[in-house]
């Protein structure tokens, strides 16, 4: 079991959030897939022998949202106003 965080941009209210994990929790090897709406983000758990990230990603596309690369793990503060 994989587990990735994925970083989505357009989603703004409920239906959103019901269109994303609709979508992606009925793909095939897709075990859950949950929305942090207020943070942008997408956390899926999947079977990688099963189902690939592309394919996740794809359908996210699909829906309508654009999918950001993965931020690099940052040390120390998160925003650059506090740099």
């Amino acid at each position: 079991m994989q587990q990735v965080t994925l970083n989505v941009e357009g989603m703004s209210c409920g239906s959103c959030v019901n269109k994303v994990e609709g979508n992606v929790g009925k793909l095939n090897g897709v075990e859950s897939v949950k929305v942090q709406l207020s943070e942008g983000k997408v956390d899926v758990a999947f079977n990688e022998s099963t189902i690939d990230l592309g394919e996740i990603k794809g359908a996210i596309k699909d829906t309508g949202y654009e999918v950001k690369e993965e931020p690099t793990e940052e040390v120390g503060p998160g925003c650059s106003c506090c740099s």
